[in-house]
């Protein structure tokens, strides 16, 4: 497993720390762009929400897609597609040019992150997913600890060919998406059996544990798709993945231009913005590794997103500098925290069979969320001025998710598959 863990999962992060770069980098070309281009805070908010619009109408087909094709060779495409559209993001001449490409980006990009878990289910045992789906997930953190002060450096080469600072952002950091994509078709395997960098003994086992396992998990009846999607516990397990997901969206997005409201140059936002992703980096893997070590993941779910929740409806409260750094940092401490966790419950919630579908449909539709919060947050700071009452969509969602995981984890879904629910009619996963 130390083998598997050190060929794939590295190598994964990166690839999601570009993904995650070039999808909300948009935050911070914003501290030059909504200038130059004269776009109101409505409108930057549905630009950058579009995105999770078409996010969510591709992600279903794009990982039924990987199944079909593999797992290399569709990581592949979307990496090169999402690339080459994250550098047009620099063609923006205004409103209906951000909507577009905005719009296109999430199509290309749909299906990379539930294709990962995915992909990882073919290669850990349940065991050890909450800890590896929570390394792989750091990424996200990492993209903003790491790429805010680079993002806020790229913004100062300005007038260089005739382009301004924003525009060369989004090129220089959407290059090494397409180059990484091409690398997939090397690094990658489609599966353990294919895998021929793992010694025949090790490659038996993993495949006999992994069989096993599935076996253990065979539900009593097959499943239409239209039954996996609609399904009841993938529907609440998408309001949970919200309350992180979407919530997460509104944050990378908005909160740039939340730090630099007051008063702080391009660099000075970049460093402080890094702080609240540096902390949850750390904080995330090691939440990850106890929820495993305990096999709990209820209370492992819900105790971040309380914390999300309570943190952000503070800044109704104190409003100074050093008061919303600190809410921003326990914050995303909670918004990723809870991560591993929620993506374990999902992945031994549902069978080998039902898997493509339904961690897709819980990943679109936790994104949708995050057009609605991040256009919402726009829209209330057009109307108020104010950033802190943009919080408050925020402070709902998060708390509506901790609710949810806490009613599914009481109604023991674990039993998901006994005859005795089928007979009654309720189908479920």
């Amino acid at each position: 497993m130390r083998q598997v863990t050190l060929r794939i999962v590295p190598f994964l992060m990166v690839c999601y720390f570009i993904s995650f770069l070039d999808r909300v980098n948009l935050g911070f070309a914003a501290l030059e762009m909504v200038k130059d281009l004269h776009l109101s805070p409505t409108v930057f908010g549905f630009g950058g929400g579009i995105f999770f619009l078409s996010y969510f109408l591709f992600e279903v087909p794009s990982n039924l897609l990987l199944e079909k094709f593999g797992a290399r060779r569709w990581i592949a495409r979307i990496m090169i597609t999402w690339g080459v559209l994250a550098a047009c993001m620099a063609l923006v001449a205004g409103p209906r040019s951000l909507y577009l490409l905005r719009l296109l980006l999430g199509a290309a990009e749909a299906g990379f992150f539930p294709g990962v878990i995915l992909y990882l289910t073919y290669w850990f045992p349940a065991e050890y997913r909450a800890r590896i789906i929570g390394l792989f997930m750091v990424a996200i953190p990492v993209s903003s600890f790491i790429g805010s002060p680079i993002s806020a450096a790229l913004l100062g080469i300005d007038g260089w060919l005739g382009l301004r600072g924003w525009q060369w952002m989004f090129i220089l950091e959407a290059i090494p998406a397409v180059a990484l994509g091409l690398a997939c078709l090397v690094v990658l395997s489609d599966r353990p059996a294919d895998a021929k960098w793992l010694a025949d003994e090790d490659r038996r086992w993993l495949l006999e544990k992994l069989r096993a396992e599935s076996e253990a998990r065979k539900p009593v009846a097959q499943l239409t798709l239209s039954q996996v999607l609609w399904n009841r516990h993938v529907l609440a397990l998408s309001v949970v993945l919200a309350g992180s997901t979407a919530v997460s969206s509104g944050l990378q997005l908005w909160q740039p231009q939340i730090i630099k409201a007051y008063g702080l140059t391009n660099m000075q936002t970049g460093l402080l913005n890094a702080i609240p992703f540096a902390l949850a980096s750390v904080i995330m893997i090691w939440w990850g590794r106890r929820s495993d070590k305990t096999g709990e993941r209820i209370w492992h779910s819900a105790l971040p997103l309380v914390l999300t929740a309570v943190s952000l409806a503070s800044a109704l409260m104190f409003d100074s500098l050093f008061a919303i750094i600190v809410i921003l940092c326990l914050a995303v401490i909670g918004i990723y925290a809870g991560k591993g966790p929620v993506w374990a419950v999902s992945t031994e919630w549902l069978s080998a069979g039902t898997a493509a579908a339904g961690l897709a449909q819980i990943n679109a539709i936790s994104n949708l969320a995050g057009f609605g919060t991040t256009y919402v947050m726009g829209f209330i700071k057009d109307a108020t001025g104010s950033f802190t009452f943009a919080l408050v969509p925020l402070v709902v969602l998060s708390a509506a998710a901790a609710l949810v995981i806490l009613v599914i984890g009481r109604d023991g879904v674990r039993s998901r598959f006994s005859r005795a629910d089928l007979k009654s009619g309720k189908i479920e996963i």
